[in-house]
């Protein structure tokens, strides 16, 4: 694991805030060992486009919203450990590990593990997956209303 440092700067040079985020080497996994799968699918252009032109079409409103910290949502499937992160090693305990219960980022399987939890998320509110474009969701009423996400990794757009 290492730390990825962002300096925010105003306009005038003033520094607005500091950032850290703990992200894990992703690049020193290995399939079948740390990861099994690492696909995780999303909406097809082609789907963003027409539902686009469905909604000006129909005049319908459109929404979109990206999940903040949403790759850190996801559970894991596989057991992962990671070396204790620089600045928070615990003395007489350096060669101990952190094992991972949620996705981090960085991790070759953190866009899956998510993936895999927002569908579950869906499925269980009454949204039903499209059989041609699994990043497309449909959800109906008892009054015909029709409520249609799209979800491309950690973007949905809905209408």
């Amino acid at each position: 694991m290492k730390w990825v440092y962002k300096i925010k700067v105003k306009a005038n040079g003033e520094i607005d805030r500091y950032k850290a985020r703990l992200v894990a080497k992703g690049f020193e996994q290995r399939e079948g060992y740390d990861y099994r799968e690492i696909f995780s699918p999303v909406a097809r252009m082609e789907i963003v486009r027409l539902i686009i032109a469905l909604v000006a079409q129909r005049q319908w409103k459109i929404h979109q919203m990206d999940v903040k910290f949403a790759f850190l949502n996801g559970p894991l499937d596989e057991e992962v450990y990671v070396k204790q992160p620089l600045g928070f090693i615990q003395s007489g305990k350096e060669e101990k590990v952190y094992r991972l219960t949620k996705a981090l980022y960085g991790l070759k399987h953190s866009s899956r593990a998510w993936n895999k939890r927002i569908d579950s998320f869906l499925h269980a509110i009454g949204f039903k997956k499209c059989a041609s474009d699994h990043g497309l969701y449909v959800k109906t009423n008892d009054y015909g209303d029709l409520l249609i996400l799209c979800l491309y990794v950690d973007d949905v757009i809905f209408t």
